[in-house]
């Protein structure tokens, strides 16, 4: 009966979404309050019917009910109860009710926060929201659904991919969701401003919140899928450019845009047909990588899809939303009036610059990522675009970024003065040469670019504190005074800041990890040790041991540093009976930001064990970074501003022609 009422409360849900995707347009038409208000309650009740759905199915994977398809092909009664919650999203069926309970809880905010938008903005945007939602709806029902019975269940179910049972899974898709998603808010926004023929900078200010909020997911989820990979799959790498991985990349290169493109719009009303093509393409490359990761183009541990239907179904998603919005933007867009304008050195100028570079990029990964599967379904030829292609196209563009990113803030809006803001960076500029010539000094010349990439990653470190040190006082007023300053400063401006020197952390930790990180592959015996970057592990012997669904073979190694233990590490062979399938769990042992990372091989005839032995340097710096954007987004986004419209614009008042006016 559980089932059934899982898979009634999203009938009811897609019924409640068409009221919603008609009704409100229909008001906003004719200025109708009533039927404009019906998007709210729809867009409410319709979040409550998808998270009854989503709560019943949660129940069946918890309690092992094998009478369902989808719980007896990825659950075991014996799991960790942890692992059968994130089983529900860890197959295909329950990652797309994830997806539109997600959708629906953005739909729901919208119509509960949105309280300061105008009617008219807010009935269309969440009737746009009804679209898509009664599309993924459409989908689940006819061709992804949870809720199907077996006709005789089985005893016991096949367990959950092995690889997914692990920590990763309860929070790297929620978060990766969330960010995707949370662009379809941005989406309906610029569909709505099309719509209605109108937008202005207080549209920038009401997408704003929400497009942050995205970015600000999309962030952690994407760090949190590359530190789950690295930890997992056994190959000490933190970026593959595996497909999957890019198509995660590329809304939050298009958002990140976005996110810069509506700060000028907000500010000057300029870049308005920009901005709304930006926020269509952000949703539009999310929608591509669900594409490409439900529709069985690609084989990967990211992928559970195999039906040709549902890629099929999914392309007319895209089409039908992708194609449709291009096409609306192609036809209103024209008809907006523009914006103001700004000299090219201008605060302005540097965010267009930033805009360029980031599309520019993003462009790219899409070109190396679709460009071999288009050929293969063209020609049938197969091809291979991997990492080489994308660290000679994607670093070039992001080093002029990078070495922009702290003139931004610090130039004047609409006319700027780059020779005086380069002063005022002379500081940077100078640890940052420190940085360079420390690196050669420490590390000698077997890489010449490194050192500049850490000169790079802390000339963007100090100057992205410039603007606070100097709107602060900070060395120059007395404490008191730069407290108070400090705590008038907008919480967007700090956030700002937090986020571009988290993007510097980042950076050193790629740099670091990439070039100083060091690997050894031996096979040992019991007693037999193997030395790696002044560290020594010796090979204590190994262990079988039970798990809840597994069998396991561990290996015990003691690490020491100057002869002396500074811990125990134990890589195992995981070996699951329900699946048939082994796993490798990687140990891992950290050292400040650096880490030992210990995987463990195959077991010899001769009884030794094969052992790959990698120490990252400043690994950890790669995550860190990225939380610390994710942390800078959260500021900006308690900035009070944000939750109010944009301030309107004096009117102009006439003058007697011998009143002198004063100057802006």
């Amino acid at each position: 009966m559980i089932p059934e009422l899982g898979h009634y409360a999203l009938v009811l849900a897609l019924a409640l979404g068409l009221v919603q995707s008609v009704a409100p347009l229909i008001g906003a038409r004719r200025r109708d309050t009533a039927l404009m208000q019906l998007a709210t309650s729809t867009a409410l009740m319709q979040f409550l019917f998808v998270a009854i759905s989503f709560a019943t199915l949660t129940e069946c994977y918890v309690t092992s009910d094998f009478s369902l398809a989808t719980v007896y092909e990825n659950s075991h009664s014996m799991m960790p109860l942890i692992y059968k919650f994130t089983s529900v999203w860890g197959n295909h069926e329950g990652s797309m009710l994830l997806w539109v309970l997600i959708l629906a809880m953005f739909g729901a905010a919208v119509a509960a926060f949105g309280g300061n938008l105008p009617a008219t903005l807010k009935a269309n945007v969440l009737a746009v929201q009804a679209w898509i939602a009664c599309s993924f709806y459409l989908f689940i029902l006819l061709t992804s659904n949870p809720f199907l019975r077996l006709a005789q269940p089985p005893f016991e179910g096949r367990d959950l991919n092995p690889i997914l049972q692990d920590i990763g899974l309860a929070v790297h898709p929620p978060l990766l969701y969330l960010g995707y998603v949370g662009f379809s808010i941005a989406f309906s926004f610029a569909i709505a401003a099309l719509i209605e023929g109108r937008i202005d900078a207080a549209w920038a200010r009401w997408v704003r919140p929400w497009t942050l909020a995205a970015w600000m997911f999309l962030t952690v989820g994407i760090a949190m899928g590359s530190y789950w990979a690295y930890y997992e799959l056994g190959w000490g790498g933190f970026w593959f450019w595996d497909p999957v991985e890019n198509a995660s990349l590329m809304p939050w290169l298009a958002g990140t845009a976005l996110l810069h493109s509506a700060v000028v719009m907000e500010k000057r009303n300029a870049l308005k047909i920009w901005t709304l093509l930006l926020a269509i393409l952000a949703f539009s490359l999310s929608l591509i990588g669900t594409f490409l990761v439900r529709s069985g183009v690609l084989t990967s541990v990211h992928t559970f899809a195999s039906d040709p239907a549902r890629g099929v179904f999914i392309l007319g998603i895209l089409v039908l939303f992708i194609g449709g919005g291009l096409t609306l933007f192609a036809w209103r867009a024209p008809l907006l009036k523009q914006g103001g304008l700004f000299a090219p050195v201008s605060r302005e100028g540097a965010l267009v610059f930033n805009n360029l570079f980031l599309t520019t990029a993003c462009l790219t990964v899409f070109v190396g990522t679709l460009y071999p599967l288009a050929l293969e379904a063209l020609t049938g030829e197969k091809i291979s675009v991997g990492a080489p292609f994308f660290n000679l196209t994607f670093a070039p563009l992001f080093i002029p970024l990078l070495f922009a990113m702290p003139f931004g803030p610090l130039l004047a809006w609409k006319r700027g003065d780059v020779l005086g803001v380069a002063q005022r960076l002379m500081a940077a500029f100078g640890i940052g040469i420190v940085a360079i010539a420390v690196s050669f000094a420490a590390m000698g010349m077997g890489s010449v670019l490194a050192p500049f990439g850490i000169g790079l990653a802390f000339y963007v470190m100090a100057g992205s504190l410039v603007d606070l040190v100097e709107r602060t006082g900070l060395f120059r007023l007395p404490l008191a005074s730069v407290r108070s300053r400090a705590g008038g400063l907008p919480r967007s401006a700090w956030g700002t800041a937090v986020a571009h020197f988290g993007m510097a952390v980042t950076l050193l930790g790629i740099v670091c990890a990439s070039t100083w990180g060091e690997e050894r592959i031996v096979a040992l015996k019991q007693g037999g040790t193997v030395a790696l970057s002044g560290y020594n592990l010796s090979f204590d012997g190994m262990v079988q041991r039970s798990g809840p669904n597994f069998r396991e073979l561990a290996a015990k190694f003691t690490a020491r540093s100057g002869g002396a233990a500074i811990g125990v590490m134990e890589p195992s062979k995981r070996s699951f009976g329900a699946r048939n399938s082994t796993t490798s769990e990687a140990a891992l042992l950290t050292r400040g930001f650096s880490q030992l990372y210990l995987s463990l091989g195959d077991v010899n005839e001769d009884g030794s064990v094969a052992v790959r032995v990698y120490f990252k340097p400043l690994v950890l710096l790669i995550w860190l970074g990225c939380v610390v954007m994710a942390f800078g987004a959260a500021l900006s986004l308690s900035d009070r501003r944000l939750r109010v419209g944009a301030p309107k614009p004096a009117k102009k008042t006439a003058s007697k022609p011998s009143t002198l006016q004063p100057a802006e």
